[in-house]
């Protein structure tokens, strides 16, 4: 902004007057923001970059997608297919810098400043835009040293018997679609390896540790060489909408933009 530190510090300094709050935690050697800070600046970046595309829109000019675009998503997109989407994104919009936050958990967006979250939910939050984007189907697999070993199950209800490999968040006991039929089971299930982390069920799953319900996107591979087979059947057991969820409407950058028309326009997530 060609201005000097010390007049960057004497507004810094009459912001956090203004605000009664220190945004700045500063030593002789070291700046960083404080937690009010972090919420000042996430918020503000939002509404600036929103400031920015409502005056390109009156001066009739091209908003460029650009700046770095913080996303929350599950660890299962950790694959090549959407690695795939990545990297065609990057190469369409070159001006925009991807961050991805793979931990799983459920974020607050504002809070901690993220531009969008991936989420794969009925109910993917209160106060909160969704877009839907893709339907995710999750299959039945298991690896054929496995199998060989424990048998094949028939049955939903022949999986009580075998070492299943289960999501932590998901219920071990619960009405279930049969596959190929109209009429719901109920599944009860004791798993031997639970975790809110889908690729170390899917690895467990490749070196025959048990039965793992697992989404499409990430298993694929593995299907077509072999690595994993379906279990019951080779249609879906579950199918879940993956929404692209934000915070308003009135302030959606067009990195947002951009990267939700991608992910809906990209054949690999269909």
């Amino acid at each position: 902004m060609e201005m000097s530190a010390a007049m960057v510090s004497k507004h810094v300094m009459h912001l956090e007057t203004r605000l009664n709050t220190r945004l700045l935690n500063r030593t002789s050697r070291h700046v960083s923001l404080t937690e009010s800070g972090a919420l000042y600046f996430e918020q503000s970046r939002q509404m600036l970059d929103g400031l920015e595309e409502v005056e390109a829109a009156i001066t009739k000019a091209t908003v460029v997608a650009r700046g770095t675009l913080r996303i929350s998503a599950p660890v299962w997109l950790a694959n090549p297919a959407f690695v795939g989407v990545l990297v065609d994104y990057r190469a369409k919009y070159p001006d925009v810098n991807v961050e991805m936050d793979l931990s799983g958990r459920i974020v607050n967006l504002v809070e901690e400043g993220f531009d969008l979250a991936l989420r794969a939910s009925s109910s993917p939050g209160d106060n909160l835009i969704a877009r839907p984007v893709a339907t995710v189907p999750f299959y039945l697999v298991g690896s054929p040293a496995y199998l060989a070993k424990a048998g094949t199950p028939k049955s939903l209800a022949d999986l009580s018997s075998h070492a299943m490999l289960w999501y932590s968040l998901a219920p071990t006991s619960m009405e279930w679609p049969a596959p190929e039929s109209t009429e719901p089971e109920m599944l009860n299930i004791t798993p031997v390896l639970q975790s809110t982390n889908e690729s170390l069920l899917h690895l467990a799953a490749l070196q025959g540790m048990g039965v793992a319900l697992l989404p499409k996107w990430l298993i694929e591979a593995d299907l077509q060489a072999g690595s994993l087979v379906h279990v019951l059947s080779k249609q879906p057991i579950h199918k879940a909408t993956l929404y692209g969820v934000y915070p308003s409407r009135k302030y959606l950058s067009s990195k947002v933009r951009t990267f939700l028309d991608f992910l809906l326009e990209d054949p690999r997530l269909q």
